[in-house]
Protein backbone atom coordinates (compact mmCIF):
# COMPACT_ATOMS: atom_id res chain seq x y z
CA UNK A 1 0.00 0.00 0.00
CA UNK A 2 1.21 3.49 -1.03
CA UNK A 3 3.05 5.32 1.80
CA UNK A 4 0.08 8.05 1.49
CA UNK A 5 -2.15 5.79 2.37
CA UNK A 6 -0.81 4.70 5.41
CA UNK A 7 -0.31 8.41 6.47
CA UNK A 8 -3.89 9.62 5.46
CA UNK A 9 -5.08 6.91 8.13
CA UNK A 10 -2.73 7.47 10.90
CA UNK A 11 -4.07 11.17 11.21
CA UNK A 12 -7.41 9.95 10.44
CA UNK A 13 -7.16 7.44 13.13
CA UNK A 14 -5.71 9.47 15.46
CA UNK A 15 -8.77 12.66 15.32
CA UNK A 16 -10.81 9.87 16.55
CA UNK A 17 -14.39 8.60 14.47
CA UNK A 18 -17.72 10.69 16.13
CA UNK A 19 -18.80 12.74 18.78
CA UNK A 20 -19.27 11.44 22.46
CA UNK A 21 -23.25 12.63 22.21
CA UNK A 22 -24.23 9.77 20.43
CA UNK A 23 -23.31 7.07 22.53
CA UNK A 24 -26.14 6.19 24.03
CA UNK A 25 -27.48 6.24 20.19
CA UNK A 26 -28.19 2.66 18.23
CA UNK A 27 -25.06 3.37 15.75
CA UNK A 28 -26.77 2.60 11.84
CA UNK A 29 -24.02 1.20 9.29
CA UNK A 30 -24.80 1.30 5.35
CA UNK A 31 -22.68 -0.01 2.66
CA UNK A 32 -23.28 1.25 -1.11
CA UNK A 33 -26.60 2.69 0.03
CA UNK A 34 -28.19 -0.41 1.91
CA UNK A 35 -28.17 -0.79 5.53
CA UNK A 36 -26.14 -3.42 7.11
CA UNK A 37 -28.35 -5.63 10.11
CA UNK A 38 -26.54 -6.78 12.96
CA UNK A 39 -28.14 -9.81 14.26
CA UNK A 40 -25.43 -10.20 16.90
CA UNK A 41 -22.84 -8.15 18.21
CA UNK A 42 -24.37 -4.50 17.10
CA UNK A 43 -21.82 -1.68 16.40
CA UNK A 44 -20.83 0.90 19.33
CA UNK A 45 -18.83 3.83 19.80
CA UNK A 46 -15.75 3.13 22.20
CA UNK A 47 -16.27 5.74 24.81
CA UNK A 48 -12.12 6.04 25.36
CA UNK A 49 -11.05 6.22 21.55
CA UNK A 50 -14.51 7.69 20.37
CA UNK A 51 -14.29 4.88 17.25
CA UNK A 52 -17.05 3.12 16.05
CA UNK A 53 -16.54 -0.62 16.57
CA UNK A 54 -18.20 -3.42 14.60
CA UNK A 55 -18.12 -7.39 14.75
CA UNK A 56 -15.51 -8.72 12.94
CA UNK A 57 -17.69 -10.71 10.43
CA UNK A 58 -18.96 -7.47 8.95
CA UNK A 59 -15.74 -7.50 7.31
CA UNK A 60 -16.05 -10.27 5.37
CA UNK A 61 -19.26 -10.16 4.86
CA UNK A 62 -20.02 -6.84 3.78
CA UNK A 63 -16.66 -5.28 2.62
CA UNK A 64 -15.93 -8.96 0.89
CA UNK A 65 -12.36 -9.33 2.54
CA UNK A 66 -10.47 -12.62 3.85
CA UNK A 67 -10.50 -12.62 7.46
CA UNK A 68 -8.26 -15.24 9.70
CA UNK A 69 -8.13 -15.37 13.28
CA UNK A 70 -5.54 -16.97 15.54
CA UNK A 71 -6.93 -17.36 18.81
CA UNK A 72 -3.38 -18.24 20.34
CA UNK A 73 -1.59 -14.97 19.18
CA UNK A 74 -5.20 -13.07 19.68
CA UNK A 75 -4.07 -12.10 15.91
CA UNK A 76 -6.53 -10.69 12.89
CA UNK A 77 -5.45 -11.38 9.58
CA UNK A 78 -7.34 -9.49 6.86
CA UNK A 79 -6.99 -9.68 3.26
CA UNK A 80 -7.97 -8.03 0.17
CA UNK A 81 -6.12 -8.01 -2.52
CA UNK A 82 -2.71 -7.34 -2.54
CA UNK A 83 -3.79 -5.95 1.04
CA UNK A 84 -3.07 -7.51 4.31
CA UNK A 85 -3.86 -5.51 7.44
CA UNK A 86 -2.83 -7.48 11.03
CA UNK A 87 -4.14 -6.28 14.18
CA UNK A 88 -3.26 -8.18 17.36
CA UNK A 89 -6.35 -7.66 20.53
CA UNK A 90 -5.75 -4.59 23.12
CA UNK A 91 -2.61 -2.93 21.08
CA UNK A 92 -3.45 0.19 19.62
CA UNK A 93 -1.47 -0.09 16.23
CA UNK A 94 -1.60 -2.72 13.14
CA UNK A 95 0.63 -3.77 10.62
CA UNK A 96 -0.48 -2.62 7.47
CA UNK A 97 1.16 -4.36 4.47
CA UNK A 98 4.39 -4.58 6.96
CA UNK A 99 4.05 -1.12 7.92
CA UNK A 100 2.93 0.29 11.84
CA UNK A 101 0.23 2.14 11.63
CA UNK A 102 -0.87 3.74 15.22
CA UNK A 103 -4.41 4.65 16.18
CA UNK A 104 -6.16 5.42 19.22
CA UNK A 105 -8.20 2.33 20.83
CA UNK A 106 -7.72 -1.27 19.47
CA UNK A 107 -9.82 -3.84 18.49
CA UNK A 108 -11.37 -6.19 21.48
CA UNK A 109 -13.33 -9.01 22.66
CA UNK A 110 -16.33 -8.06 23.68
CA UNK A 111 -18.93 -10.65 24.59
CA UNK A 112 -17.61 -13.66 22.98
CA UNK A 113 -17.33 -11.13 19.51
CA UNK A 114 -14.31 -9.68 17.67
CA UNK A 115 -14.93 -6.03 17.46
CA UNK A 116 -12.96 -3.93 14.78
CA UNK A 117 -12.17 -0.89 13.79
CA UNK A 118 -14.52 0.58 11.40
CA UNK A 119 -13.46 3.31 9.87
CA UNK A 120 -9.89 2.22 10.22
CA UNK A 121 -10.73 -1.41 8.49
CA UNK A 122 -13.09 0.53 5.75
CA UNK A 123 -10.56 3.09 4.72
CA UNK A 124 -7.81 0.37 4.60
CA UNK A 125 -9.80 -1.54 2.24
CA UNK A 126 -10.12 1.15 -0.09
CA UNK A 127 -13.56 2.61 0.96
CA UNK A 128 -15.09 6.13 1.56
CA UNK A 129 -16.53 6.69 4.73
CA UNK A 130 -19.11 9.20 5.94
CA UNK A 131 -20.39 9.85 9.48
CA UNK A 132 -23.59 11.29 8.96
CA UNK A 133 -25.28 12.23 12.45
CA UNK A 134 -28.44 13.03 12.00
CA UNK A 135 -29.09 9.90 11.37
CA UNK A 136 -26.68 8.45 13.36
CA UNK A 137 -25.59 6.55 9.98
CA UNK A 138 -22.20 5.49 9.25
CA UNK A 139 -22.04 5.72 4.94
CA UNK A 140 -19.17 2.94 3.58
CA UNK A 141 -18.98 3.73 -0.19
CA UNK A 142 -16.97 1.01 -1.70
CA UNK A 143 -13.99 2.26 -3.69
CA UNK A 144 -13.95 1.46 -7.49
CA UNK A 145 -10.51 0.14 -6.71
CA UNK A 146 -12.32 -3.11 -5.11
CA UNK A 147 -15.70 -3.12 -6.93
CA UNK A 148 -16.29 -6.94 -8.25
CA UNK A 149 -15.04 -6.68 -12.33
CA UNK A 150 -15.31 -9.09 -15.38
CA UNK A 151 -13.12 -8.52 -18.45
CA UNK A 152 -12.65 -10.78 -21.87
CA UNK A 153 -10.16 -12.61 -23.09
CA UNK A 154 -10.44 -13.23 -26.58
CA UNK A 155 -7.70 -14.50 -27.82
CA UNK A 156 -6.77 -17.90 -25.42
CA UNK A 157 -3.48 -18.76 -26.93
CA UNK A 158 -2.03 -15.44 -24.48
CA UNK A 159 -2.19 -18.67 -21.48
CA UNK A 160 0.82 -19.81 -23.25
CA UNK A 161 2.46 -16.91 -21.75
CA UNK A 162 3.15 -15.86 -18.68
CA UNK A 163 -0.59 -17.15 -16.53
CA UNK A 164 1.10 -15.03 -13.51
CA UNK A 165 1.35 -11.86 -15.21
CA UNK A 166 -2.09 -12.03 -16.30
CA UNK A 167 -3.66 -12.94 -13.18
CA UNK A 168 -1.27 -10.39 -11.18
CA UNK A 169 -2.63 -7.67 -13.54
CA UNK A 170 -6.10 -9.06 -12.83
CA UNK A 171 -6.28 -9.71 -8.89
CA UNK A 172 -4.25 -5.65 -8.60
CA UNK A 173 -7.54 -4.57 -10.61
CA UNK A 174 -9.83 -6.83 -8.40
CA UNK A 175 -11.13 -8.61 -11.24
CA UNK A 176 -12.87 -11.62 -9.95
CA UNK A 177 -13.90 -12.92 -13.54
CA UNK A 178 -12.58 -13.97 -16.66
CA UNK A 179 -14.13 -14.45 -20.04
CA UNK A 180 -12.33 -16.68 -21.54
CA UNK A 181 -12.85 -17.38 -24.83
CA UNK A 182 -12.53 -21.33 -25.93
CA UNK A 183 -9.86 -22.55 -28.52
CA UNK A 184 -10.92 -26.30 -28.65
CA UNK A 185 -7.38 -26.78 -30.48
CA UNK A 186 -5.83 -25.68 -27.18
CA UNK A 187 -4.25 -28.53 -25.22
CA UNK A 188 -7.24 -28.41 -22.25
CA UNK A 189 -4.04 -28.69 -19.82
CA UNK A 190 -3.49 -25.43 -20.42
CA UNK A 191 -6.76 -24.48 -19.37
CA UNK A 192 -6.52 -26.65 -16.86
CA UNK A 193 -3.47 -25.04 -15.05
CA UNK A 194 -4.47 -21.35 -15.72
CA UNK A 195 -8.11 -21.90 -13.90
CA UNK A 196 -6.66 -23.51 -11.06
CA UNK A 197 -4.32 -20.44 -10.11
CA UNK A 198 -7.05 -18.13 -10.66
CA UNK A 199 -9.10 -20.07 -8.69
CA UNK A 200 -6.46 -19.56 -5.76
CA UNK A 201 -6.46 -16.08 -6.46
CA UNK A 202 -10.62 -15.70 -5.84
CA UNK A 203 -10.64 -15.28 -9.99
CA UNK A 204 -13.74 -17.83 -11.40
CA UNK A 205 -13.62 -18.51 -15.42
CA UNK A 206 -16.18 -18.45 -17.72
CA UNK A 207 -16.04 -20.38 -21.08
CA UNK A 208 -16.55 -17.55 -23.87
CA UNK A 209 -17.85 -17.81 -26.94
CA UNK A 210 -20.35 -16.25 -30.09
CA UNK A 211 -20.78 -14.59 -32.70
CA UNK A 212 -23.65 -12.81 -34.49
CA UNK A 213 -23.92 -15.71 -36.82
CA UNK A 214 -25.49 -17.96 -33.52
CA UNK A 215 -28.36 -15.90 -33.66
CA UNK A 216 -29.39 -18.24 -36.67
CA UNK A 217 -31.15 -21.53 -36.75
CA UNK A 218 -28.15 -23.19 -38.55
CA UNK A 219 -25.84 -22.35 -35.55
CA UNK A 220 -27.73 -24.55 -33.41
CA UNK A 221 -25.26 -27.18 -33.87
CA UNK A 222 -21.97 -25.06 -32.98
CA UNK A 223 -23.80 -23.95 -29.89
CA UNK A 224 -24.38 -27.74 -28.53
CA UNK A 225 -20.56 -28.50 -29.57
CA UNK A 226 -19.16 -25.50 -27.24
CA UNK A 227 -21.75 -26.29 -24.30
CA UNK A 228 -20.49 -30.82 -24.24
CA UNK A 229 -17.09 -29.38 -24.85
CA UNK A 230 -17.48 -27.37 -21.51
CA UNK A 231 -19.33 -29.60 -19.72
CA UNK A 232 -17.11 -32.86 -20.90
CA UNK A 233 -13.85 -30.90 -20.08
CA UNK A 234 -15.27 -29.84 -16.75
CA UNK A 235 -15.91 -33.48 -15.81
CA UNK A 236 -12.60 -34.09 -16.68
CA UNK A 237 -10.92 -31.60 -14.29
CA UNK A 238 -13.45 -31.80 -11.23
CA UNK A 239 -14.19 -28.28 -9.26
CA UNK A 240 -11.24 -27.05 -8.45
CA UNK A 241 -9.79 -26.35 -12.44
CA UNK A 242 -13.35 -26.50 -14.15
CA UNK A 243 -15.06 -23.20 -15.69
CA UNK A 244 -17.85 -21.60 -13.27
CA UNK A 245 -20.03 -20.21 -16.77
CA UNK A 246 -20.98 -20.26 -20.05
CA UNK A 247 -20.41 -16.89 -21.44
CA UNK A 248 -22.11 -15.77 -24.61
CA UNK A 249 -21.58 -13.11 -26.80
CA UNK A 250 -23.48 -13.22 -29.41
CA UNK A 251 -24.93 -9.79 -30.73
CA UNK A 252 -27.01 -10.37 -33.84
CA UNK A 253 -27.95 -7.03 -34.41
CA UNK A 254 -24.54 -7.14 -36.44
CA UNK A 255 -26.53 -9.08 -39.10
CA UNK A 256 -27.86 -7.54 -42.09
CA UNK A 257 -30.92 -9.30 -41.13
CA UNK A 258 -31.69 -7.45 -37.90
CA UNK A 259 -32.97 -4.19 -40.22
CA UNK A 260 -34.04 -5.92 -43.18
CA UNK A 261 -36.22 -9.34 -41.37
CA UNK A 262 -36.28 -8.10 -37.48
CA UNK A 263 -39.18 -10.49 -36.61
CA UNK A 264 -37.59 -13.98 -37.89
CA UNK A 265 -33.96 -12.99 -36.70
CA UNK A 266 -35.61 -12.19 -33.04
CA UNK A 267 -37.28 -15.54 -33.39
CA UNK A 268 -34.36 -17.67 -34.20
CA UNK A 269 -32.03 -15.73 -31.43
CA UNK A 270 -35.05 -16.79 -28.91
CA UNK A 271 -34.77 -20.39 -30.47
CA UNK A 272 -31.04 -20.46 -30.05
CA UNK A 273 -31.48 -18.87 -26.64
CA UNK A 274 -33.94 -21.29 -25.39
CA UNK A 275 -31.61 -24.39 -26.59
CA UNK A 276 -28.43 -22.71 -24.54
CA UNK A 277 -31.38 -22.99 -21.42
CA UNK A 278 -31.92 -26.79 -22.20
CA UNK A 279 -28.35 -27.90 -23.20
CA UNK A 280 -27.03 -26.44 -19.66
CA UNK A 281 -29.77 -27.53 -17.41
CA UNK A 282 -28.05 -29.42 -14.56
CA UNK A 283 -24.75 -28.55 -15.43
CA UNK A 284 -23.70 -26.26 -12.67
CA UNK A 285 -22.58 -23.60 -14.72
CA UNK A 286 -23.77 -20.59 -14.61
CA UNK A 287 -24.85 -18.69 -17.89
CA UNK A 288 -24.52 -14.98 -19.14
CA UNK A 289 -25.21 -12.99 -21.76
CA UNK A 290 -23.81 -10.20 -23.35
CA UNK A 291 -26.24 -7.81 -24.43
CA UNK A 292 -26.65 -3.87 -25.66
CA UNK A 293 -27.79 -1.15 -22.97
CA UNK A 294 -30.81 -0.59 -24.90
CA UNK A 295 -32.17 -4.18 -25.22
CA UNK A 296 -34.94 -2.92 -22.58
CA UNK A 297 -36.30 -1.25 -25.68
CA UNK A 298 -36.79 -4.42 -28.21
CA UNK A 299 -40.55 -6.11 -27.77
CA UNK A 300 -40.40 -10.05 -27.95
CA UNK A 301 -42.57 -10.68 -31.30
CA UNK A 302 -45.98 -9.92 -31.56
CA UNK A 303 -45.82 -8.88 -27.76
CA UNK A 304 -45.62 -5.78 -25.17
CA UNK A 305 -42.56 -7.49 -23.03
CA UNK A 306 -38.86 -6.52 -23.66
CA UNK A 307 -36.38 -8.79 -24.66
CA UNK A 308 -34.19 -8.30 -21.65
CA UNK A 309 -36.66 -9.05 -19.01
CA UNK A 310 -37.35 -12.32 -21.40
CA UNK A 311 -33.63 -13.28 -21.02
CA UNK A 312 -32.84 -12.35 -17.18
CA UNK A 313 -36.21 -14.54 -16.66
CA UNK A 314 -34.09 -17.65 -17.96
CA UNK A 315 -30.37 -16.46 -17.18
CA UNK A 316 -28.00 -15.68 -14.36
CA UNK A 317 -26.98 -12.40 -15.55
CA UNK A 318 -26.82 -9.80 -18.37
CA UNK A 319 -23.45 -8.06 -18.96
CA UNK A 320 -24.72 -4.38 -20.53
CA UNK A 321 -22.64 -3.27 -23.44
CA UNK A 322 -22.90 0.38 -21.51
CA UNK A 323 -20.00 1.30 -24.19
CA UNK A 324 -19.77 5.36 -22.62
CA UNK A 325 -16.57 6.89 -21.21
CA UNK A 326 -18.95 9.61 -18.89
CA UNK A 327 -20.51 8.20 -15.77
CA UNK A 328 -23.35 11.48 -15.61
CA UNK A 329 -24.90 13.19 -17.63
CA UNK A 330 -27.41 12.16 -20.63
CA UNK A 331 -26.65 8.83 -22.59
CA UNK A 332 -23.97 8.45 -20.25
CA UNK A 333 -23.19 5.20 -17.98
CA UNK A 334 -25.39 5.79 -15.12
CA UNK A 335 -28.62 6.37 -17.63
CA UNK A 336 -28.20 4.23 -20.20
CA UNK A 337 -27.83 1.34 -17.13
CA UNK A 338 -31.14 2.35 -15.24
CA UNK A 339 -33.53 0.41 -16.99
CA UNK A 340 -32.41 -2.60 -17.04
CA UNK A 341 -31.20 -2.61 -13.34
CA UNK A 342 -34.50 -2.02 -12.23
CA UNK A 343 -35.96 -5.17 -14.45
CA UNK A 344 -33.32 -7.16 -12.96
CA UNK A 345 -34.08 -6.19 -9.29
CA UNK A 346 -37.36 -6.97 -9.56
CA UNK A 347 -36.60 -10.30 -11.20
CA UNK A 348 -34.12 -10.59 -8.62
CA UNK A 349 -31.08 -11.22 -11.27
CA UNK A 350 -27.83 -9.64 -11.64
CA UNK A 351 -26.37 -6.73 -14.33
CA UNK A 352 -22.49 -6.09 -14.84
CA UNK A 353 -21.99 -3.06 -16.37
CA UNK A 354 -19.76 -3.21 -19.28
CA UNK A 355 -17.46 -0.71 -20.62
CA UNK A 356 -14.97 -0.30 -23.74
CA UNK A 357 -11.22 0.67 -24.26
CA UNK A 358 -10.36 -0.77 -27.80
CA UNK A 359 -10.45 1.78 -29.86
CA UNK A 360 -13.93 2.89 -31.58
CA UNK A 361 -14.87 4.33 -34.60
CA UNK A 362 -18.57 5.34 -32.98
CA UNK A 363 -17.98 7.99 -32.20
CA UNK A 364 -15.87 10.26 -29.21
CA UNK A 365 -17.47 9.49 -26.43
CA UNK A 366 -17.49 5.45 -26.52
CA UNK A 367 -14.45 4.01 -25.63
CA UNK A 368 -12.13 5.09 -22.96
CA UNK A 369 -8.93 4.30 -25.66
CA UNK A 370 -6.61 6.54 -25.24
CA UNK A 371 -7.77 7.94 -21.35
CA UNK A 372 -5.86 6.59 -18.85
CA UNK A 373 -7.15 4.25 -16.26
CA UNK A 374 -6.90 7.05 -13.64
CA UNK A 375 -9.70 8.98 -15.80
CA UNK A 376 -11.34 5.57 -16.06
CA UNK A 377 -11.49 4.94 -12.67
CA UNK A 378 -12.63 8.31 -11.69
CA UNK A 379 -15.62 7.64 -13.90
CA UNK A 380 -16.40 4.24 -12.84
CA UNK A 381 -16.77 5.18 -9.65
CA UNK A 382 -18.94 7.82 -9.83
CA UNK A 383 -21.10 5.34 -11.63
CA UNK A 384 -20.78 3.29 -8.83
CA UNK A 385 -22.02 5.36 -6.78
CA UNK A 386 -24.95 5.96 -7.98
CA UNK A 387 -25.77 2.78 -9.28
CA UNK A 388 -24.85 0.73 -6.06
CA UNK A 389 -28.08 1.18 -4.63
CA UNK A 390 -29.60 -1.48 -7.33
CA UNK A 391 -30.26 -4.43 -5.76
CA UNK A 392 -29.21 -6.22 -9.20
CA UNK A 393 -26.05 -4.48 -9.89
CA UNK A 394 -23.13 -6.80 -9.72
CA UNK A 395 -20.50 -4.55 -10.64
CA UNK A 396 -18.45 -3.27 -14.08
CA UNK A 397 -16.86 -5.52 -17.28
CA UNK A 398 -14.12 -3.98 -18.56
CA UNK A 399 -13.57 -5.09 -22.81
CA UNK A 400 -11.23 -6.44 -23.12
CA UNK A 401 -8.06 -7.32 -21.50
CA UNK A 402 -5.54 -6.67 -23.67
CA UNK A 403 -6.21 -3.18 -24.45
CA UNK A 404 -6.81 -2.47 -20.48
CA UNK A 405 -3.47 -3.59 -19.85
CA UNK A 406 -2.20 -1.62 -22.41
CA UNK A 407 -3.46 1.36 -21.27
CA UNK A 408 -1.66 4.59 -19.36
Amino acid sequence: MRKWLVCTLAIMLSLGAFSPAIYASEIRVSVDGREVQFPDGHPYVDQKSSLTMVPLAFVSDKLGATTKWNGSLKQITISFNRDIIILVIGHSYALVNGKRVDFAGSAVLKNGRTMVPLRFISEALHSNVDWQPSSNLVSIMSSVARVPKGTWIWDSHILKQDQDQILNFAKVKSVTSIYLQIDRDLDPAIYEGFIRKAKKEGIQVEALEGRPEWAKKSAQGDIQKFIAWVKAYNSSVGPEAGFTGLHFDIEPYGLSEWTTDNKTILESWMDNLRLIEKESKGSGLNIAIDVPYWLNTIKLPGKDYSMSAWMLEKFDSLVIMNYRNHALGGNGIVENAQAMLREASTLNKKIVIAVETVKSNEGPRVSFYSMSSDMMDKELQSAHNQLAHYASYAGFAIHDFKSWQDMK
